[in-house]
């Protein structure tokens, strides 16, 4: 199988396969609403998660050296459990990765969209709400960067573990340098620091179970930990690396990017006295109109959505990957050419439907709290509950410095478990989508 050359490599594919939307507009929304409260909480959460869900998705790809289907696979195989269920159960979170991919496509192409009316220059001179509605409201609209898009991450995938590394090894740090050079320019605004003692602020008002439940949720999801995209990451993994040292580091770098872009985002929104939002109205409406009341504002457009365009690209990277890898180990007739192909019309084909935003939230929505919730349970279910302890753990100590034990496998088994399900379980009844 066709594995990472480096660790350095692995880990930026796997902060590009985390670093996403989530990110850029998710971690700000809430963290303006939360302030240090909300990033403390986050801090605990994301480092658990670092520690135990994310390298047991790693620790399961490289165990079975394959994606999803084979990765659940084998771990109910090695409790003899050769069954229906192990064969099948991990397409309930491969169909998550496939179907947030068409939505993630459909922003994305947003994103190019907004991009391209930047280096245009109408970007600037556009009434945003206005602007942004020619496009969200109107089918078919952005077909032709919906297309770009997806044919982008074809390319890019067409090596497999190859070609992923060695564009992640350009775009991650990219993206980085990008939102800093974004960072230092709203730092120089006149009332910057304000929007920085607002966003670290201390409020005892915000030290609720909801601010714990966004932080929670937050954390985990971030880290795309959600029973398949890391998988195949894990699948491609050297025996010789230490997986639970690169989960921590992913962790912390997927922390970083989250924090840089709310120095980007929450800073800007008080200078200019906007109003807080979430989601696309901070990306597409917020974010241009304080571009336009910018010094060099042409410029900054231009530098933002590429970054998010590289962290999107990187994304969509994960999600065809790990469906990809999965046909052709259930399939192996299936060329990864082909499977790579029937991935990009199946997410251009259901995608370019969705592209109005009353379409595309809806979808959005369906899949963020039924599917993807579901699916990281079954993960971290099947993980400590289903493979073998031996198993996990010994794939946890190969190539690792410090040895793990009990205590590790404990922390996941009745911590981190229960709290996926405790998310998911939220997700469900109370339709929250984190």
């Amino acid at each position: 199988m066709n594995k990472f050359n480096s660790k350095l490599g692995f880990i930026l594919t796997a902060v590009g396969s985390a670093v996403g939307m989530a990110n850029v507009w998710g971690f700000p929304y809430k963290f303006q609403q939360g302030g240090l409260v909300f990033l403390l909480f986050y801090i605990i959460f994301v480092s658990l998660f670092s520690y135990v869900g994310l390298s047991s998705e790693f620790a399961a790809g490289r165990y079975a050296e394959t994606g999803t289907l084979g990765a659940y696979y084998n771990s109910f195989k090695s409790k003899n459990k050769d069954n229906f269920i192990g064969k099948n159960i991990g397409y309930i979170p491969l169909l998550g990765s496939l179907l947030i991919a068409v939505g993630y496509a459909v922003i994305v192409a947003y994103v190019c969209k907004a991009l391209f009316d930047s280096l245009t220059g109408e970007l600037m001179t556009v009434d945003t709400s206005v602007w942004f509605d020619s496009f969200s409201n109107k089918e078919y609209s952005v077909v032709i960067f919906h297309f770009l898009i997806i044919l982008i991450t074809l390319i890019t995938c067409i090596g497999g573990a190859s070609t992923i590394e060695k564009s992640n090894k350009i775009m991650m740090p990219t993206f980085f340098v990008l939102f800093v050079i974004l960072a230092i320019r709203i730092l120089t605004l006149d009332g910057a620091i304000e929007g920085y003692k607002y966003m670290f602020r201390f409020d005892r008002n915000t030290l609720n179970i909801n601010t714990i439940v966004q932080a929670m949720g937050q954390a985990f999801f971030s880290l795309s930990v959600t029973g398949s995209g890391m998988i195949v990451c894990g699948a491609y993994l050297s025996k010789d690396e230490d997986i639970v040292s690169s989960s921590k580091t992913t962790g912390l770098l997927d922390t970083i990017a989250a924090l840089i872009a709310s120095c980007v985002i929450i800073p800007a929104i008080m200078v200019f006295n906007m109003d807080q939002a979430g989601g696309p109205g901070l990306l597409f409406q917020v974010l241009p109109t304080i571009l336009q009341n910018m010094f060099l504002g042409r410029l900054f457009a231009i530098i933002l959505y590429l970054a998010v365009i590289l962290a999107g690209i990187s994304s969509l990277q994960n999600m065809f990957e790990v469906v990809a890898e999965s046909l052709i180990n259930r399939f192996p007739k299936i060329k990864r050419s082909i499977a790579l192909v029937i991935i990009g019309a199946f997410v251009f084909g259901i995608g370019v439907n969705l592209e109005m935003i009353s379409q595309w939230g809806p979808f959005m929505d369906i899949i963020s709290i039924y599917i993807i919730p579901i699916g990281a349970s079954i993960g971290a279910v099947t993980w400590f509950y289903i493979l073998g302890k031996d198993k996990l753990i010994g794939e946890i100590n190969q190539g690792s410095s410090k040895k793990y034990g009990d205590s590790w496998y404990k922390i996941g088994k009745y911590i981190y478990t229960p709290i996926a399900i405790i998310l998911c379980l939220i997700a469900l009844i109370f339709k929250v989508s984190f």
